[in-house]
């Protein structure tokens, strides 16, 4: 694992996300705007994995980019996502 970078929640993801996976950052962020959940203070962490972009939030949500480009959302802390 090579670890790559943290940003905030709102603010622009690192150039070098795949755009798939700076996609799915944003509909998750779109998600939580409006919710009564105090996210100011929220991150996320880029992570590398055998090359792969892995983007994980402080509440738990993990972003992957598979071998095939394909992009994955999950929410690590959400027991329905198991």
């Amino acid at each position: 694992m090579q670890l790559g970078t943290r940003w905030a929640l709102g603010s622009p993801p690192p150039a070098r996300l795949p755009a798939a996976a700076a996609r799915a950052v944003g509909e998750v962020e779109a998600a939580l705007t409006g919710s009564d959940r105090d996210t100011s203070t929220w991150r996320w962490t880029l992570t590398w994995l055998e090359g792969r972009a892995v983007a994980e939030l402080d509440d738990g949500t993990v972003i992957r980019v598979g071998a095939d480009g394909s992009v994955t959302v999950a929410n690590l802390d959400d027991p329905e996502d198991d």
